[in-house]
């Protein structure tokens, strides 16, 4: 059966999404979670959570998909003993250090690949089914007939996303928060950069094609294509920010698409809450010009009409549908937009109405023009519907009753529900009936006062023997059965954890620190090489989210999973910054895997680092193989969208260059042979002098982008210059400065 995965944000939503038909719920705690601005889940209100779920047979997925930094390892591996004692059924987790706790150490909790982790093809899939992943969560730019192949061939459970908020980025792979705006979208701290103004700029001729919101997407829907989803394990929504009543639509919408009751009108309604504009994504091959709405990043409501003129003071509006009183209207004028709630609602003769079909008029100090379009962003009568759905029982259980009650005996009702049995047996004896006893339809009618509880009454066996039952002691017997038959459910659960075994160390020498280069082009790959550069990252890079896979010779960064599963057996590799490795634990697993050298991420500062060698060699009594990137323009974001082709610019990419500006700087565009594209830092990460107090790493990277070869060769000469003038590089160094970031271009 395909389940039906809802976003719970806090316990109102958690309570909306399972009132509403959901299968499964997935949400966040306090820390380690990719929503770390939404209210959360502390373990008492979680265990709340997991009781209230599971009751209702609702499974709980807890997200643990940020990065984890050395220091927080101990904190990481407490709370998902927690979560295990509580009854979490799966961790949803980008992190390989989270990831490998998960599956060496329970047996009943699942690790679930995050769509953090960039899994988009069969490779990756099988390699973390290998591993002991449960489930994976396929990358947004998935299409549909892949994720079919994949599900067929690899037959390990698939979820996949079919609505909400889309990234413009490849999840996971997204800089952009962290790099400029300082809060890492990979410690789930996103500030939503990409749903800024940008201008888009022709770096040659300085020509402007304007600002636009160029870089934000439109909202998931895929409700049209529910037929084609059918047999995917998992259909998740977007939404973890989002208020109950927008989760209750959601969740109810598809419900009724899973069970066939869909109708237009409910369709019609995904439109009621908030949206910004829908597209069916790449998962059913969207037009990648088409998968972000350029004029604004935020709710876009739904077209109800337009002002068509002015009578007495007073817009008037030509409405294509209802508007109410209190409904709160958004009209669009020019490159602006004039938000109101409808408080009074005039008719043309200027009478106050609470409800226009065809035409109505308004107040406003605002200047407005004829034609500008109104759209509704809040629909006041709709929303108290959705109140109404906020809190229900959608499916019930049957309650099953044997009562047996005899004069001189004690009452017995032996109960069955939710798979268990109870035996109820009363402590007084009961008498017998003078003149009323008890019949059967007053032990049904007892029985059924189940409305505040999961169950419905089914079938009840009585056999009537001049036995009178109080009322009273029925409705003690009631709530007793109630209670223990909940105590049953929830604490069915075996022991969920097993004796991990040891790790096998792995561990390197120090080497004498070298350079390393990546490169974009054959001028700038000729310099590194004409300079002495022995290792240079060309033409044998293997791309995190690579279309695909030929055969390759010699030595190959690899910068996704599926990479490393494909080549591990064929080519010697080093992992790319792309696997957001930040602890010890990851890198062991990768050298585990193969990798021969390691690139941290760009989000650890220098005692970071130390601490990350210090553990290893703690752990491995040797060292990790370790690289790092010192110079370049950062990649902010790689995306299979193009803003290129959204401005009617496509094929330019192969003569000329753009970029996007803001008010703060610039962002230089890449383009890929296959047509993705990366969003470059204007600002040059430049470490150059920190390479010698860095410990513990054996490679320093010169990542070169949109640079001459005149210019990749003085940088080059300029960093051999400051690494060869040092003093002894090694783990011993006594000389490093441990006091905090190299550079707030690495937050």
């Amino acid at each position: 059966m395909t389940e039906l995965l809802a976003p719970a944000g806090n316990m109102e939503a958690l309570i909306a999404a399972v009132s509403n038909g959901c299968d499964a719920i997935y949400l966040g705690m306090q820390k380690f979670g990719a929503r770390a601005y939404s209210c959360n889940f502390d373990i008492d209100t979680l265990e709340e959570a997991v009781q209230y779920a599971h009751l209702r047979d609702v499974k709980i997925y807890v997200t643990m998909n940020t990065i984890v930094f050395e220091d927080e390892l101990d904190e990481m591996k407490a709370q998902l003993d927690a979560l295990n004692s509580i009854g979490v059924d799966g961790v949803i987790v980008q992190d390989l250090a989270v990831f490998d706790y998960i599956v060496n150490n329970f047996t009943d909790m699942e690790a679930h690949c995050s769509t953090q982790m960039g899994i988009d093809d069969l490779e990756g899939t099988l390699l973390f089914k290998e591993l002991g992943a449960k489930r994976v969560v396929l990358a947004r730019e998935v299409p549909i007939e892949k994720v079919k192949e994949i599900r067929r061939i690899a037959k390990v459970p698939i979820e996949i996303f079919v609505h909400g908020a889309l990234c413009v980025s490849y999840s996971g792979n997204c800089l952009m928060s962290g790099l400029i705006g300082y809060r890492s979208g990979n410690r789930g701290r996103c500030v939503g950069s990409c749903r800024k103004e940008y201008e888009l700029i022709d770096t040659a001729t300085g020509t402007s094609y304007g600002k636009s919101y160029i870089l934000s997407t439109k909202d998931l829907n895929t409700i049209d294509h529910i037929d084609d989803l059918r047999g995917i394990d998992s259909l998740k929504i977007e939404g973890r920010m989002k208020e109950p009543a927008y989760v209750a639509n959601v969740v109810a919408k598809y419900r009724a698409a899973l069970d066939g009751k869909i109708t237009e009108e409910d369709k019609e309604n995904l439109n009621k809450t908030f949206n910004r504009t829908f597209t069916k994504g790449y998962l059913f091959g969207e037009d990648k010009k088409d998968i972000t709405n350029i004029q604004r990043p935020n709710n876009f409501g739904f077209e109800i009409g337009r002002i068509t003129g002015m009578y007495k003071g007073m817009y008037e509006i030509s409405l294509s549908r209802t508007l109410y009183q209190n409904d709160i209207i958004r009209i669009s004028h020019g490159s602006e937009d004039v938000n109101l709630s409808v408080v009074k609602l005039y008719d043309r003769e200027g009478n106050l109405i609470n409800r226009a079909d065809r035409s109505c008029y308004i107040r406003i100090k605002e200047k407005l023009t004829k034609g500008d379009t109104v759209y509704k962003t809040k629909d006041y009568n709709y929303y108290k519907e959705l109140d109404n759905c906020l809190e229900k029982e959608f499916r019930r259980f049957n309650l099953n009753l044997r009562v047996y009650a005899y004069p001189g005996s004690k009452l017995i009702v032996d109960a069955e529900g939710l798979g268990f049995n109870y035996l109820y047996e009363s402590e007084d004896v009961l008498g017998e009936a003078i003149n009323n006893p008890t019949t059967a339809d007053q032990v049904i009618r007892q029985f059924s006062r189940l409305n505040d509880t999961v169950f419905t009454l089914n079938h009840v066996e009585f056999e009537e023997c001049n036995a009178f039952i109080p009322a009273k002691l029925m409705n003690a017997a009631r709530r007793e059965i109630v209670s223990q038959l909940y105590a049953l459910k929830l604490n069915s659960r075996k022991n969920r954890t097993k004796l991990p075994q040891p790790k096998e160390p792995i561990g390197f020498d120090l080497k004498e620190p070298y350079l390393t280069a990546s490169v974009t082009t054959q001028e700038q790959y000729d310099a590194c090489v004409s300079c002495g550069i022995d290792e240079i990252y060309f033409k044998n890079i293997v791309r995190r989210n690579q279309i695909e896979y030929t055969p390759r010779e010699g030595e190959l960064l690899i910068g996704g999973y599926g990479g490393i599963y494909r080549y591990r057996e064929t080519n010697p590799f080093v992992t790319d910054y792309s696997l957001n490795v930040v602890n010890s634990m990851a890198c062991h697993e990768l050298h585990r895997l193969g990798a021969k050298r390691i690139t941290l991420s760009y989000e650890l500062n220098r005692k970071q680092i130390e601490e990350l060698v210090d553990n290893y060699y703690e752990e491995n009594r040797s060292y990790p193989s370790l690289e790092m990137i010192v110079y370049g323009r950062a990649p902010l974001l790689f995306t299979k969208y193009c803003p290129l082709k959204k401005m009617n610019l496509c094929g330019v990419c192969r003569t000329g260059r753009f970029r996007l500006k803001d008010e703060y700087g610039t962002f230089p565009i890449l383009t890929n042979d296959d047509c993705t594209t990366v969003i470059l830092n204007g600002k040059i990460l430049n470490l150059l002098d920190e390479m010698n107090s860095v410990k513990g790493v054996e490679a320093f990277r010169l990542n070169f982008t949109v640079e001459s070869a005149e210019e990749v060769k003085q940088v080059i000469k300029t960093a051999q210059k400051k690494l060869k003038g040092s003093m002894s590089h090694s783990a011993f160094n006594q000389s490093t400065d441990t006091r905090g970031h190299f550079n707030k271009e690495i937050l």
